[in-house]
């Protein structure tokens, strides 16, 4: 703690931008998600708090994650709504994390391509997007307000609904973001100093009490508004907080969905812990194994108390690099911040326009699933697109995890078509004599059969062959027999046959 303490100087500041990052995120990944806005807080401030202080990440932050949103939304819905089922599936999701660094599983993440990580992460950007379309438009009916009938589409039924007052603040919060990032932050040092998020949040909140008195021709309903219950007392407070539901243990979908959780949560964790020591200014390496335990405590209190899934996050992460972060003591007093914020003045945060929310997340969205990222995949070759995009258009169309299995196969059946067409390579001992050596592969499959049943036709009668396995590693025994015919028949046809590196006929002395 004396160690972290001389870096506070540097370390507060970071903190205090972090947490004028992180809380429109907390509160719009939380929208995203369909949970209770409240949930979102929650989890930035264990994410802070908890796995800040567990884990060995010295700049890594942690708090609910973007590329969650989609599995917790569709979690809820497949759990009939139920909040407190969806938090047991945290916790356990949380325990199977913790397992995972016990038994050393933190290089999981090296295990997917990454044109099917970088396709998961483009799906999850599109669905964040479109998810807010309704909250961006004042779209999303009041409580008790009957549905219109439409008879059209689901895009004109939205647009049926389109209330002026959530489209002024979504367009303008939505200008000032893309001009914060484009034009004023890269131009003054001052605009650096505050994040864009936070700009947006308080131009919302100052075009929604322009409304409420009647300085603007329109008004937001209270449902357009962030809604965080108002404690009176310590008490009240912390009755915000919600529990698990343990009777939907026997519910087998709990099982699956914290299986899901614990993974992508770990995948996208670990890819920010890589990508977060890559901007360390000082190099460091953090601990995959202790990070996943962490996160994994983490997710075990946040469901515990009714808070939304962590993992580690680069956009907050980031912002703690470049100002000035030098240990984990700034990601711990972020998530300080955010629960006094939440205690003493959540007022504030009710002023807060969903619209306001729903801007920050399309450009979050689009980060993740920029135009050019699309075109650069192309330039690598369809090798690396087709795994990708298969993965974007299997998450559009299912759901994320159907997606990434689709996404997962096309790339399997990539490896598997060089497999095959690799088996060995041909080359003659001299120019143009009847001399061959055939020299296999490091690996040779039963998949590589008809290829090698091919090559070996090919060779011409009363030649010389050589077949070399000095390099292979493994040789099917299927290829092996393939190998003991062609050693039997090729008498007959004058073919002299040598083997160099491989024994046909292993008790044969």
């Amino acid at each position: 703690m004396r160690d972290l303490l001389k870096q506070l100087k540097h370390d507060l500041p970071a903190s205090i931008v972090v947490f004028f990052v992180a809380v429109p995120l907390c509160l719009g990944i939380a929208l995203a998600s369909g949970a209770p806005l409240f949930a979102g807080l929650i989890a930035g401030m264990v994410g802070g708090i908890v796995v800040g202080s567990a884990s060995g990440s010295p700049l890594g932050v942690s708090g609910p994650a973007a590329g969650l949103a989609v599995i917790v939304l569709s979690a809820i819905a497949t759990l009939g709504g139920s909040w407190e089922a969806f938090l047991l599936t945290v916790v356990l999701a949380g325990v199977l994390q913790l397992a995972m660094g016990f038994i050393g599983l933190g290089g999981i993440a090296y295990y997917f391509p990454s044109s099917v990580i970088k396709g998961m992460l483009t799906g999850i950007g599109l669905l964040i997007i479109i998810k807010q379309i309704p909250q961006a438009l004042g779209s999303v009916p009041a409580p008790g307000d009957a549905l219109i009938e439409s008879g059209g589409s689901t895009f004109l039924h939205l647009l049926q609904r389109v209330t002026p007052a959530a489209l002024l603040v979504t367009t303008v919060s939505l200008a000032l973001l893309v001009a914060w990032d484009a034009w004023l932050a890269p131009r003054s040092k001052l605009f650096r100093l505050v994040p864009g998020p936070l700009a947006a949040v308080a131009t919302g909140i100052v075009l929604s009490r322009l409304m409420a008195a009647g300085a603007l021709p329109w008004s937001l309903g209270e449902h357009q508004l962030v809604e965080i219950p108002l404690a009176g007392s310590i008490a009240g407070f912390l009755a915000q907080f919600s529990t698990p539901d343990f009777s939907a243990l026997a519910n087998r979908e709990v099982y699956v969905i914290a299986a899901v959780l614990a993974i992508i949560a770990s995948i996208e964790t670990l890819l920010c812990v890589e990508a977060t020591d890559r901007l360390d200014p000082e190099r460091r390496i953090t601990p995959t194994n202790r990070e996943l335990k962490a996160q994994g405590l983490g997710n075990i209190v946040s469901g515990l108390i009714g808070g939304l899934p962590v993992t580690q996050v680069i956009v907050r992460s980031s912002a703690n690099i470049t100002f000035g972060g030098r240990t984990k003591l700034s990601a711990i007093l972020h998530g300080v911040f955010i629960l006094l914020c939440v205690a003493a003045i959540p007022q504030v945060l009710n002023m807060i326009p969903l619209a306001t929310l729903a801007a920050i997340l399309f450009v979050v969205g689009y980060k993740l699933a920029k135009p050019a990222l699309f075109a650069q995949m192309y330039r690598h070759g369809w090798e690396q697109f087709a795994p990708f995009i298969a993965t974007v258009a299997g998450i559009l169309a299912t759901d994320l995890l159907r997606g990434i299995g689709i996404g997962m196969a096309v790339g399997v059946a990539i490896v598997l078509h060089h497999n095959l067409r690799n088996p060995f390579t041909v080359a003659q001992h001299a120019p143009d004599t009847d001399d061959y050596r055939i020299k296999l592969a490091e690996e040779v499959s039963f998949l590589n059969k008809g290829r090698i049943l091919e090559q070996l036709a090919l060779v011409p009668a009363h030649s010389r062959v050589v077949i070399d396995a000095t390099q292979s590693k493994v040789i099917d025994f299927d290829v092996r027999e393939i190998l003991r015919e062609f050693r039997s028949s090729a008498p007959a046809r004058g073919v002299a046959v040598e083997f160099h590196g491989t024994i046909l006929d292993p008790s044969t002395p």
